[in-house]
């Protein structure tokens, strides 16, 4: 499964020994998060695909308006990162790997509106190039992956700092490890949603397997994205959006 898991191919329910292995191995295909081509109905990719576009055009506008030239780069370098992380797979259990989503590190580096945009290119190339997601569910990939990875992750992880201390590496660390594994867990949620809504999947037993998976696929999600950014904390603190004073003031005083 991607964006999501990769996992050994499924057998008919009847193969498996208990309800449980039923359910988590016989819908290998269904319960990705780069949906496929043929796998939402028409009413749900229109709506998903007006969303998607909806939120690249306001992003665009914002990051034309509001963002400096500076970042345009940190994009580009971003978007590499993320699209090559998301190819290594980490195991999880049964056979099974996740890999990076990347929405709330995106975010965290470039803010919200610059960090969907991101994502959405990640998206499109894989899609077009690669054929991971189909292009008919891309503005269902992008609304679950961009919208409510990216602005979703991000915003959980500034209120939890700025609950903490928007300033401290606390609760810079607190906030990105709890918004990166919700935005996995809450997207894919989301993604079961909409299979369900397509009667593709009933809605039980998409939920169930799409957030077993992306529990533990989370705590990968919120490790590497964790590791990213202390990196980028103690060596270049200047390029994270809404950048911690405290850090700039530590990375000074260890130049000196």
């Amino acid at each position: 499964m991607r964006g999501g898991a990769k996992r050994r191919p499924s057998y008919p329910l009847d193969y498996y020994p208990n309800t449980y292995e039923a359910l988590m191995f016989s819908f290998p295909v269904y319960l990705a998060m780069h949906i496929p081509d043929g796998y939402l109905s028409l009413p749900v990719s229109l709506v998903t695909g007006g969303i998607a576009i909806a939120l690249i055009a306001l992003s665009l506008n914002r990051v034309q308006s509001e963002y400096k030239e500076r970042t345009v780069p940190l994009m580009g370098v971003s978007a590499a990162f993320i699209f090559a992380a998301q190819m290594i797979n980490f195991p999880i259990v049964g056979g099974t790997s996740g890999h990076l989503m990347g929405g709330t590190l995106a975010g965290i580096l470039l803010g919200p509106w610059a960090g969907s945009l991101v994502m959405s290119v990640v998206f499109i190339v894989q899609s077009v190039m690669f054929q991971d997601g189909g292009l008919t569910a891309l503005g269902a990939n992008i609304t679950i992956m961009g919208l409510i990875g990216t602005f979703g992750g991000y915003y959980l992880y500034r209120v939890i700092r700025f609950l903490i201390g928007r300033n401290t590496w606390l609760g810079m660390s607190v906030g990105t490890a709890i918004a990166s594994w919700t935005s996995v867990v809450v997207a894919s949620a989301v993604c079961a949603v909409m299979l369900a809504l397509s009667d593709t999947v009933p809605l039980a037993l998409g939920m169930t397997a799409m957030l077993s998976w992306h529990f533990m696929i989370g705590i990968g999600e919120a490790f590497i994205t964790l590791s990213v950014t202390s990196f980028i904390w103690k060596t270049r603190p200047e390029i994270i959006y809404d950048v911690p004073l405290s850090a700039i003031k530590q990375t000074e005083s260890d130049h000196f």
